[in-house]
């Protein structure tokens, strides 16, 4: 994909699953990666696999909840690569998953600290820069779940709902300053989140997402298919992997294939 050769990329949760595997790709296709979260030996080791196969990798050691890491992150990104083209805010938590009259404050709390409060600092800390260059893509990272309630879920379908209209709100402030800015909703992607949510017992399988588990190789193929040209037709709003629509346009089988 020539549109994503030599992009400088920002990627947050990327120590695993969906993180892990857009760093990959988009570093395959050229693009330069910053990776961003807690867990440094395992963003030290991706850097250093992706750049030990001709890629151009840095890890970053962040916490999403806490904006000065936020904004060091974002500095990093400007010193070490010059400019920053593409923001992915993927870094998200569902634990721990109980009853909304049985949660517990404190621990639902740091989820509204990473998932939502994370998005918006990396938003804040990377749009100047980004609205200075006159260019820059931003893609949150959505759920089905911020369009509907789930049992045990409150905190993760509030913070969801939350990132949705940062997304619409980003959209609206910073189109007109050449800063897109959109929402990707993967589906059920075969991740150790999923794992978490099985194991819970409380969800029904009525609740659940019906299609298969995908790999998150195709979500790391729907960003890259969102940084270039085809994201232009959805910025403001959450593109959807769940639909032929959304799989057909990225070059994925679709629903019944």
């Amino acid at each position: 994909m020539s549109e994503i050769k030599g992009k400088c990329v920002i990627i947050t949760g990327a120590s695993r699953g969906i993180g892990a595997a857009t760093a990959r790709y988009l570093a395959e296709q050229g693009a330069k990666v910053v990776l961003a979260a807690r867990n440094s030996e395992a963003i030290g080791d991706l850097a250093q696999e992706i750049i030990a196969t001709g890629g151009d990798a840095s890890a970053f050691p962040c916490d999403v909840s806490d904006y000065d890491e936020v904004a060091a992150l974002v500095q990093h990104c400007l010193d070490t690569f010059g400019k920053i083209d593409v923001l992915v805010n993927n870094a998200g938590v569902i634990e721990p998953i109980a009853p909304l009259i049985e949660s517990d404050p404190h621990e639902w709390s740091k989820v509204v600290d990473i998932n939502l409060k994370g998005v918006y600092y990396a938003i804040r800390s990377a749009a100047p820069h980004m609205v200075k260059q006159g260019s820059g893509t931003i893609i949150n990272i959505s759920s089905g779940a911020a369009y509907m309630p789930l049992d045990g879920w409150s905190q993760y379908c509030t913070t969801k709902a939350g990132v949705l209209m940062l997304t619409q709100s980003g959209h609206h402030e910073l189109a007109a300053q050449g800063v897109r800015v959109m929402g990707l909703s993967p589906g059920t992607v075969a991740t150790n989140m999923q794992v978490t949510i099985k194991a819970s017992g409380i969800n029904p399988v009525s609740q659940m997402d019906p299609s298969v588990d995908i790999p998150a190789k195709w979500v790391a193929k729907a960003i890259a298919f969102l940084i270039g040209p085809g994201g232009d037709d959805y910025v403001g709003r959450d593109f959807s992997l769940k639909t032929d629509e959304g799989r057909v346009a990225v070059g994925l089988p679709g629903l019944a294939g």
